[in-house]
């Protein structure tokens, strides 16, 4: 029989400075065995969800999306954030089985059905599931919806791994991902496989040591390991890092295809910190066509992105994220967001 989770109705978004203390001191109490280990049967709902256009602005600016102006949509990887003090929340919990400073973000994907405007206040839901074991501990999905008017309209799944059982390394938080766990194992004969040739080199980029805190700023996640190098090396790290999801949301930008249309759907899988500061390679194939449930014709691109090579710039640098993004491909004129429905 299938258990219907039970729905905690929210009357305004969790204090995520709260949530994030609550979650370190909860994380003690967490260190397994988790051989046993539920996830919680909840649902956490923000009926409306209002976007700060102060973080809104910050966000763009920080991440390399259009400007918001009137008639431009929100960010596709904006809703994450909207969605992420519920799944901070949701993991900070006494009844989660794992501790929060403990958590690695593997991967996400995400899929937008329609795209958001400023004014637009989606009903935003997040829960957990598919919790499975991993070689390297367990891992389990978060997953976050938005709905407007009832109907989905942007839905995601971020990946995280609880690293147990022989790791020994705990990483600081749900970004913290030294070799996230995503990289495959070994082949039948016992050999790690060949890593993926790198994909044409798109742009560089120089990123700053204060690049955390802006992001942190705008999007309100404070993890410490991303802010200022004494805090990193509280939780193992020479420096601190990038923020996982700033390297997706400004790969996604780079791509262009948030620009193209409404419907959109992009997966990427994070495979290594980004030290701060540093110099990073965005590397971008040629679009491919695609066939799927959209509207228009639509482009197919990968993505990476690599410390940026060694030996003059030759040889091809540390994978640290990979993906791909299948977008609509519409005339420059955009299409027509007056006329569509909720």
């Amino acid at each position: 029989m299938t258990v219907q989770p039970r729905v905690t109705r929210l009357s305004a978004p969790p204090r995520l400075s709260s949530v994030l203390a609550r979650g370190a001191c909860t994380s003690a109490a967490k260190r397994g065995p988790y051989g046993g280990a539920r996830l919680p049967e909840e649902r956490l709902v923000l009926p409306d969800a209002a976007t700060d256009a102060r973080h809104l602005r910050a966000y763009a600016r920080v991440c390399g999306f259009p400007e918001p102006g009137k008639g431009t949509p929100l960010p596709p990887s904006w809703p994450h954030l909207l969605g992420f003090p519920l799944a901070m929340q949701l993991m900070a919990g006494r009844d989660f089985p794992f501790p929060l400073l403990g958590l690695v973000h593997t991967g996400i994907e995400l899929t937008q059905q329609r795209a958001l405007d400023a004014d637009d206040r989606p009903e935003i839901s997040v829960h957990a599931e598919h919790l499975e074991p991993h070689r390297r501990g367990t891992r389990f999905d978060v997953v976050t919806e938005a709905r407007l008017g009832g109907r989905l309209v942007w839905h995601s799944r971020s990946t995280y791994l609880c690293r147990h059982g022989g790791s020994g390394r705990q990483d600081g938080g749900a970004d913290g991902n030294p070799d996230s766990g995503t990289d495959g194992g070994t082949d039948g004969g016992g050999r790690r496989p060949e890593p993926p040739a790198p994909l044409p080199v798109h742009d560089h980029w120089r990123l700053p040591s204060a690049l955390g805190r802006r992001y942190a700023s705008a999007s309100g996640d404070r993890n410490p390991i991303h802010l200022h190098p004494l805090t990193a090396k509280l939780f193992g790290f020479p420096r601190h890092i990038a923020h996982g999801m700033w390297t997706f949301a400004r790969a996604l930008a780079a791509t262009g295809a948030a620009e193209g249309g409404e419907q959109l759907s992009v997966r990427a899988e994070f495979k290594a910190p980004v030290l701060l500061p540093s110099t990073v390679a965005f590397g971008l194939d040629e679009p491919t066509a695609s066939t799927g449930p959209y509207r228009a014709p639509v482009r197919v691109h990968r993505f990476e992105l690599r410390r940026a090579g060694g030996e003059g710039g030759q040889s091809p640098g540390r994978l640290h994220l990979t993906g791909e993004v299948t977008s609509e491909h519409l005339p420059s004129s955009g299409p027509d967001r007056s006329s569509r429905s909720s």
